[in-house]
């Protein structure tokens, strides 16, 4: 006679069918997965087709250009072939230009760039946070950042070559003028948009003085700042040729200037292109560090 007693399953019988599960759930496991990574492969795919499309337009260019100059459509001094810049690259790679390698003018140029984005960055930056924080202090320093925010760079450089000479202080200055105001700007928004709730809540913890600045304020607003900054380097990357225009002998700008004074197109031509690519190439280290620091603000 059968027995209508239930089975009694021990503990470790217990856990080894909940780990197992009913017949046919790895099936269904597997699935889920499949389907988790579909829109992830979908996604990878759209990317590398937004990839494909800007190389296709950029040859299309490159075509069109190497076309136009072929034809001789337009006069070769006002735009020449991409095989004249591209031997034009060559010359001065090798021979120099002025006196001067092409990795110097390259060289001198980046150094008062950079050194006038860091002079920016350490002094617009705390400066910006702390008009945020305290309205007073804003209020002060404000009128004078609205005065000459709207002035086109060559409106002031001369007088920052009467008062600093036509050392390169000059322009750098010039080229730190040009990326404070929007620092300055970007720090001041970002504290002004911070949760008081954050603030009040890191306080609650003990954070206070220069710790609630440093490990509370400064990371909140850090991706806004980066941001900032990418501003900043194109403001005073387009004003790094009017800083090279007075007293200079090297840099990349200077070295467009200097060409155009002799007709030099295809020289010109490769300055810009120069200046072109090492743009893009500050910009894309700029969006890697933004997407390090706060990857949900660039998809």
């Amino acid at each position: 006679m059968q027995s209508n007693t239930p089975k009694t399953v021990r503990p470790e019988e217990e856990q080894r069918i909940s780990v197992s599960g009913p017949k046919g759930s790895g099936r269904e496991q597997d699935v889920s997965t499949a389907s988790a990574i579909q829109p992830a492969a979908a996604g990878w795919s759209k990317e590398w087709l937004y990839r494909g499309i800007s190389v296709a337009s950029l040859l299309a260019a490159l075509l069109l250009w190497w076309l136009v100059s072929a034809r001789e459509w337009v006069n070769p001094l006002f735009l020449p072939g991409p095989q004249t810049v591209w031997a034009a690259f060559t010359d001065v790679l090798h021979e120099g230009y002025k006196g001067q390698t092409l990795l110097n003018h390259i060289g001198t140029s980046m150094r008062r760039l950079f050194l006038a984005l860091a002079a920016a960055f350490v002094t617009a930056v705390p400066l910006g946070i702390l008009c945020g924080r305290y309205r007073v202090l804003r209020a002060v320093i404000d009128p004078f950042i609205e005065f000459y925010r709207p002035l086109p760079p060559l409106a002031y450089y001369t007088l920052l070559i009467l008062w600093f000479g036509i050392t390169d202080v000059s322009k750098v200055l010039l080229l730190f003028l040009g990326a404070f105001a929007p620092l300055f700007i970007t720090a001041v928004f970002s504290v002004q948009r911070l949760s008081p709730d954050r603030i009040n809540g890191a306080r609650s913890l003990g954070a206070r003085g220069w710790k609630l600045y440093a490990f509370v304020i400064f990371p909140s607003v850090l991706p806004e700042l980066l941001t900032g900054l990418r501003t900043a380097v194109g403001v005073s990357y387009s004003t790094l040729v009017a800083a090279e225009m007075v007293a200079a002998v090297s840099g990349v700008g200077w070295l467009v200037l200097d060409a155009s004074k002799f007709l030099r197109s295809d020289i010109m031509y490769l300055g810009i292109i120069i200046m072109a690519l090492i743009a893009i190439v500050i910009d894309l280290i700029i969006r890697s560090l933004i997407r390090r620091v706060s990857p949900w603000t660039e998809q």
